[in-house]
Parts: C-alpha cells; structure tokens; sequence
C-alpha cells in the first residue's frame, strides 16, 4: 500500500475522483493505485508528484524527507 499517497491526498483535502481526473485515469484505477493493486505508472508518479512538490523517493517511501532534489 501507498500510505503516502493516501495521506497526501487527504491532506489536501481531494478527494480519489478528483484526483483521478487530474490524472486522467478512473477512480477504481487511482483507488488501486492507493491500495498497491496495482503499480503505477512512472508518468503517473512523476505527475503525483509534482502535484504535490515531493519528490517520487517520497512517494515510494525511499526517504523520509518530501523536498526534491532540485
């Protein structure tokens, strides 16, 4: 499961739908995105996390520390 993608997503206050659109996917396929079902996309990570301004390690739970590398 993608904790973080959860968290983040509740943190800002959006709700899976509306996130999916920003994704242009489903919702069931965000949701399983979410839940670890299924892998995301490198596309769809970079584009989550631009969204959020963290960086993709964030994301995957690799670091504890959300800034980007740039």
């Amino acid at each position: 499961m993608y904790r973080r993608l959860r968290d983040l997503r509740e943190d800002h206050d959006i709700t899976q739908t509306a996130l999916s659109g920003i994704l242009m996917c489903s919702q069931r396929v965000y949701s399983n995105y979410e839940r670890g079902d299924i892998d995301i996309p490198t596309a769809v990570l970079i584009r989550l996390a631009d969204y959020y301004g963290v960086s993709v390690d964030y994301l995957l739970g690799r670091t504890d520390n959300p800034k980007t590398a740039r």
